[in-house]
């Protein structure tokens, strides 16, 4: 499962409740954290076209090869372009994309890593929603709201999501 939106949106938090949630169902389960992965995959983040386009493409093989073992996936990540997402879903076949559709003034209240507030200052900073695009998805198997909904409910939509298109049991 994709977990994707804006930087602030609730993508983690949402990520973990809903981790707790599958592992509470018996699963194994990996969050894939892309700020944590980018510490161990990037020496030197660019957050260009080039490395974003890299790094999602390491993020998805390593997504594949655990969903191979049996472990299920949680990304965690912006992936900014449909383009990041779309070869993941090549990659895993039994794929489900989340929007968490917060607005970009609600993300940019939130702020918790500061990446907003900084984003000035930076010289050539590239934060989606922002000074580059963030392109929604097309056609999600969920849309949660961010910021009209606690996670514990988005959790539970998720799940009943899950159950309904037979990716987990009921």
């Amino acid at each position: 499962m994709w977990l994707t939106g804006l930087p602030a949106s609730g993508k983690s938090t949402v990520a973990k409740a809903l981790a707790s949630g599958l592992r509470a169902r018996g699963l194994t389960v990996e969050v894939l954290e892309s700020d944590e992965l980018r510490k161990v995959l990037t020496n030197r983040p660019r957050y260009d076209e080039e490395e974003r386009s890299q790094f999602y493409e390491q993020i998805a093989y390593i997504g594949a090869l655990l969903v191979k073992h049996g472990v299920a996936v949680i990304f965690d990540a912006t992936a900014n372009r449909r383009a990041y997402r779309d070869y993941a879903r090549q990659q895993i076949p039994r794929f489900f994309e989340v929007y968490v559709d917060t607005p970009l003034e609600v993300c940019m209240a939130r702020d918790p890593k500061g990446i907003y507030r900084d984003a000035p200052a930076k010289h050539g900073s590239q934060v989606p929603g922002l000074q580059v695009p963030y392109e929604p998805p097309l056609n999600p198997g969920l849309v949660i709201h961010g910021d009209q909904e606690p996670a514990s409910v988005s959790v539970k939509r998720i799940l009943e999501s899950l159950a309904a298109t037979r990716l987990i049991s009921a």
